[in-house]
Formats: structure tokens, sequence, C-alpha cells
């Protein structure tokens, strides 16, 4: 029997990237999956990517109105929760002295308030006799990076999050776990290129601080999401578990 057979999973930001890798793992894993995202058609061509046993729903985390929205018809459709993966986020470059306020609100936004409010409205559609959220969080979090101060603080908050609702959360059985990706190759990394030479050039200067000398793939991240939301990790909770080839490790 496959190892997430039966259960009911959310993920945020899943049309995309490591979001839409570990829809694709849970599906294969067993689960039935409400993906969302911002926008409409990517969310429409990653259900098709996906297949079967999964709905898309369009909507933004940081508007809460759309939340609300989203559990609602999850309630409808299912009933209740047993693994929610609040994945989505964004992150923009911006140097010590040219932060503006938009670009601290836009990603304190979506990371931060937009994730506590994902969990929080998440939580009463969970049994109470256990469940697994999984934390999107970043190697950011724990290195400097050039330009990515306010990035780095939102994911920072994310590990935080994992830590104190662990302990509000155990009498319920529910057990809170952040990832860490590092290097990844997905289009959010090449989002952030001017141009194709810069992205060239950024890629191989991050696989240089790579001890495995490569970037990862968003499904070796889905992978460890899927370790975290199965049984096989019953006895894992608070933790951030790095998946970064050892670049933050070293």
């Amino acid at each position: 029997m496959n190892k997430l057979e039966g259960k009911i999973a959310v993920i945020t930001g899943g049309n995309s990237g490591i979001g839409l890798a570990t829809a694709k793992r849970f599906v294969t894993d067993g689960a039935y999956v409400f993906i969302t995202g911002r926008r409409q058609h990517e969310l429409d061509t990653a259900v098709s990517e996906i297949g079967k046993n999964v709905m898309g729903l369009q909507g933004d985390v940081s508007n809460l109105v759309d939340l609300d929205r989203l559990y609602s018809i999850v309630k409808q459709e299912k009933g209740h929760i047993d693994i929610l993966f609040a994945n989505a986020g964004l992150g923009e470059f911006a140097r010590l002295g040219q932060i503006s306020e938009e670009h601290f609100d836009k990603t304190f936004g979506v990371n931060v308030k937009g994730l506590l409010f994902t969990v929080q409205k998440a939580v009463p559609l969970f049994k109470d006799d256990g469940g697994s959220i999984i934390l999107n969080s970043s190697i950011a979090a724990s290195k400097g990076v050039e330009g990515f101060s306010v990035y780095s603080a939102s994911k920072a908050a994310v590990r935080s999050f994992a830590r104190t609702w662990t302990v509000d959360l155990r009498r319920r059985k529910i057990r809170v776990n952040a990832v860490s990706p590092g290097q990844i190759d997905t289009k959010a990394l090449s989002d952030l290129m001017q141009n194709e030479e810069h992205s060239r050039q950024l890629k191989k200067d991050l696989v240089s601080t790579v001890p495995l000398r490569r970037m990862g793939t968003p499904d070796e991240v889905a992978k460890v999401v899927s370790f975290l939301a199965s049984d096989d990790s019953s006895y894992v909770t608070g933790i951030e578990l790095f998946i970064d080839g050892g670049a933050a490790q070293i």
C-alpha cells in the first residue's frame, strides 16, 4: 500500500516548482491533493499534468478571503485534512538601502502572514488523532545572502513557527516540521535572473557553494516532504530538514 493512501492533502503554491513536484509525489504515494495558485492558467496546466486525484483552486495566500474559500471547498469536498504543505512563497532581491515598504510588505505578506493564516485556518479541519503540517522555509534563513535580507528574515520566521506550533498542536498529535531547500533548479529561481547570461553565471556561482556540486531538483524536495507527511516520520516533529546538498552544513 502507498504510504499516503487515503490521505487528504492541501498544497499552497502547487502550480509550479517544488509545490507541483510535491503534488505529483503525493498523488503517486496515494493521496488526494488540493493545490492552490494565483494564476488560473498555470493552475489548470498543473492539474492536467498531475492527471488524477487533484483539484486546483485559484487564490492568493495573503488574501484571507481566498483562504476561507479554499478551506470551505476542501471541507465540502472531503470533510477534513490529513496533510498541509504550506509552500507558497516569493523572493526578490533588494540590498539594504534600497528596501522599500512595498518590497517588505509583499514579501512578508506572502511568506509570513500568508503562511500563518494558511496554517491557522487549516487546523480546524485536521482530525484530533493526528496529522502532518510541513512548512517551506529556506537555507537563506541560516545563511547571509547579499541583497536577500527581507526574504531571509521571512524564512527565519517560518522556522520559528515550526518550533512554536509543534508545542501548540502537540495535544492534537499534529506534527509540524520545516523543510529548508537550498539551490533548487526551479522557474522561481530563473525568474530572479536579469537575463540568460546572468542566469548561467548565478547558477554556476550557486553550484560552487554546494558540496555535491550540482543543483537539486524539485522532486528531490518532494520526496522529503512526502516522508514528513507520512507515518514513516511519526516520531519526527519540530525539526528543520535541510535539502541543500550540504550547502548550509559545511
